[in-house]
């Protein structure tokens, strides 16, 4: 079987959220079925490192799409162009964006529909394009892969998605997410914290993150227990960033808060494998993969009870309202103060983060690869 794949974020070096999704699943399609050709489409000059056998032909499909323009230039010029020249028997497009104008049966994962739920927290021409197009997309995949039980439900209930279209794949872990040593995590500690244990927030600081409350809550952690914990943000700042920069900027215990922007793989593991707990407060995600590292590395964890976060997160972490600061705060003094709770999260995110696989989500998606194709 011929099988297209929409590869433009397999970037060297910089591989983030679709990105490593994108590397995660395709590398272990591509290795446990050579019979297949894999044709990538790569929107700019490819790193080899990203053709993970000798059944991969990596095909550059101009131009480099990051702007609204040139993802419609891309999608609907390159594109179609492409696959009526390789005519692959499915396309499969990783990153929630598909051809309008081809007639190729094409799977579609879908890891959110947050554009179309909160536009203010995007950029103008962003906004107005997923306005347009994202119920498009959804509405012309051959098959749907939600990364989530939520999003599927979203899926249905704002552009009226059929059931029947949408399958549930869960994301994987990295496997290099583990447990450390505990002399590791006090050197990671003395590194990031001043030797003190901290809060950990990893991913982009934009408005739906709900950074300003959490820095206002850790604020109020801080005033009513005076314990020496830290709070760590891992990520860039992203668009629309002013009330994360005025709240950091007027947080009474701002001594005591890290802003490291963006943070390198290695890195990372070992941050959230010496953080006291991984907190997560979001007001809409798609699935919540922190939480899932988390749990790897046996770091309790703090979350949002709403969208997606609640069902990953499920009974193994200190599930709170994210629109108040004051809950956030008592999670955080609960978990701080809490050993046996510490304890308890940890062998409950034990048996949870079994659920999620990327060997498992490979097996998934390449089974609705095949049953598009027979559509």
């Amino acid at each position: 079987m011929r099988i297209a794949v929409n590869t433009r974020f397999l970037l060297p070096r910089r591989l983030e959220g679709i990105g490593w999704y994108t590397h995660e699943v395709l590398q272990r399609m591509v290795r446990a079925h050579p019979e297949d050709e894999f044709i990538f489409l790569f929107d700019r000059p490819y790193d080899r490192c990203f053709l993970y056998g000798p059944n991969v032909v990596p095909v550059v499909v101009g131009p480099p799409a990051r702007h609204p323009v040139l993802w419609y230039l891309w999608f609907e010029g390159g594109v179609p162009q492409v696959l009526q020249r390789y005519r692959p028997a499915v396309f499969f497009s990783p990153d929630g964006y598909v051809s309008l104008r081809s007639r190729i049966p094409t799977l579609l994962t879908l890891h959110d529909l947050i554009p179309l739920q909160m536009p203010s927290g995007l950029p103008w021409a962003a906004r107005h394009y997923y306005r347009h197009f994202l119920p498009r997309y959804v509405r012309r995949a051959t098959h749907i892969a939600a990364v989530s039980e939520h999003v599927k439900r979203v899926a249905m209930e704002l552009v009226q998605a059929p059931a029947e279209r949408i399958s549930v794949v869960y994301n994987g872990c990295r496997e290099h997410f583990a447990p450390l040593s505990q002399a590791d995590r006090q050197a990671v500690r003395e590194a990031y914290a001043d030797g003190h244990p901290y809060f950990l927030y990893v991913g982009a600081m934009h408005p739906r993150k709900n950074i300003p409350r959490l820095v206002r809550a850790f604020d109020r952690f801080k005033t009513a227990t005076g314990a020496p914990v830290r709070l760590v943000l891992a990520g860039r700042l992203a668009w629309k960033s002013e009330p994360v920069r005025q709240a950091l900027q007027e947080a009474r215990h701002r001594s005591d808060i890290r802003q490291l922007n963006y943070v390198p793989e290695d890195a990372l593991v070992r941050l959230v494998g010496a953080a006291l707990a991984v907190v997560n407060v979001s007001l809409n995600e798609g699935f919540g993969l922190p939480i899932v590292e988390a749990f790897a590395c046996d770091t309790p964890v703090l979350c949002s009870n709403q969208t997606a976060l609640a069902e990953v997160a499920g009974d193994a972490a200190v599930q709170v309202d994210p629109y108040s600061e004051e809950a956030i705060a008592e999670g955080m003094t609960r978990l701080y103060s809490d050993e046996f709770l510490r304890t308890m999260l940890v062998e409950r995110g034990r048996i949870r983060r079994q659920r999620f696989s990327w060997d498992v989500a490979a097996q998934q998606l390449y089974a609705l690869i095949q049953a598009t194709a027979a559509e």
